[in-house]
């Protein structure tokens, strides 16, 4: 018989290694060997190694049994515990909780996807049907800048599943009830052996349900619920921007054990004037030459109106300049934008021959040469 390998070795620590970074490294050898994420041909090998790695951690991971390796080694383990002993008090239901795995037993909670429990389940067995919340949903609906700076009260349609009226969420015929699964005797899972240990596994039969239907009803074909849509009308705030989420509670999808919650993505469409920075808009202003040189007021678009503006002689092209108050109102409150008008000076492509030769005056008023 070949000799067993040393614990740490196993785990790859050090002799002296803490808790926590033994903890660690059983979880990340306990992923990359267990028997359910290997090919098929390789699922003895992984057992075994499996098997290995688990009793390294059961006596690594127990002061007493650890003290006890430590002192005398393999032979002070086997003549105090029985094989089926050495497992006992390992904290496999932590581990994974004390790593971030959010809690649970460790194939329950990180290999849920494989529907497995080890050592034959957590104790969270069903017995018959669940009940459920329904699903949380969400929806996408385009607004106007113009609606989304006012706040606006939108008419949205939501195609939902709702819990069937005909059977009231059985799946059942009215009249017919639904039958306790015999493959699983109504507990929705099944103990399958699989080396040293054991695993129960959703029932492949009634998929978890612990209860089967025999005579579906008709409006919903033994689903349970049934898709509608449902027409809503929810309120938009002032100041909300692209990408808002709003809440709308008890209006997703029907369940058994309530109704999920409705999130409405806010699309604001853009605009063909105005540009949006924040709470601030943003907008181009075209003036003459002889405006931007003599100074003027020019008439100048707001979500609000047209609105007098008055630029100074001598206003540079790309000048800007603030509408106070003219933005989008910010959505908590806090006060409105404004609007940055950028000045755009209109230079003529063509000249009448009146203004070719003012143009010319004035450049040699200014002391300009001009050749062409």
């Amino acid at each position: 018989m070949a000799a067993k390998r040393d614990y740490y070795e196993i785990l790859g620590v050090a002799k002296g290694a803490p808790v926590d970074e033994i903890k660690k490294a059983y979880r990340t050898m306990a992923l990359k060997h267990h028997p359910d994420r290997v090919p098929t041909e390789q699922k003895k090998e992984a057992e075994e190694k499996f098997k290995e790695i688990s009793e390294a951690y059961a006596v690594l991971s127990d002061p007493q049994k650890r003290q006890l390796y430590d002192q005398y080694g393999h032979a002070g383990i086997d003549q105090r515990y029985a094989y089926e002993d050495i497992f006992k008090g390992a904290d496999f239901g932590s581990i994974f909780q004390d790593m971030g795995g959010g809690g649970g037993g460790i194939f329950e909670d990180l290999f849920s996807d494989l529907g497995f429990d080890i050592f034959g389940g957590s104790g969270r067995q069903r017995s018959g049907r669940s009940r459920s919340r329904g699903r949380d949903l969400e929806i996408t609906t385009q607004i106007s800048l113009e609606e989304a700076a006012a706040g606006i009260e939108k008419s949205i349609v939501v195609p939902r599943y709702e819990v069937c009226a005909t059977c009231s969420g059985s799946g059942a015929k009215p009249g017919t009830k639904r039958v306790t699964c015999s493959q699983c005797k109504g507990q929705g899972r099944i103990v399958v052996s699989s080396g040293f240990f054991q695993m129960a596994q959703t029932c492949p039969r009634c998929r978890g349900e612990g209860e089967l239907i025999q005579t579906p009803c008709p409006a919903c074909r033994g689903e349970g619920r049934v898709r509608q849509e449902h027409h809503l009308k929810i309120m938009i705030p002032a100041g909300v921007d692209t990408g808002a989420n709003l809440r709308v509670r008890g209006e997703g999808e029907g369940g058994t054990a309530g109704r999920g919650d409705l999130y409405v993505v806010i699309e604001v469409r853009e605009h063909p004037v105005f540009q949006r920075h924040n709470n601030d808009l943003l907008t181009e202003q075209n003036v003459s030459l002889s405006k931007a040189v003599l100074g003027a007021e020019v008439h100048v678009p707001t979500l609000g109106g047209s609105v007098a503006m008055k630029i100074p002689p001598g206003t540079q092209s790309g000048k800007v300049f603030r509408l106070k108050g003219k933005g989008v109102p910010d959505v908590h409150g806090r006060g409105t934008g404004d609007e940055l008008v950028r000045i755009v000076v209109d230079i003529p492509a063509r000249l009448s021959n009146e203004q070719r030769k003012l143009m010319e005056e004035f450049a040699r008023a200014s002391g300009e040469n001009i050749k062409r």
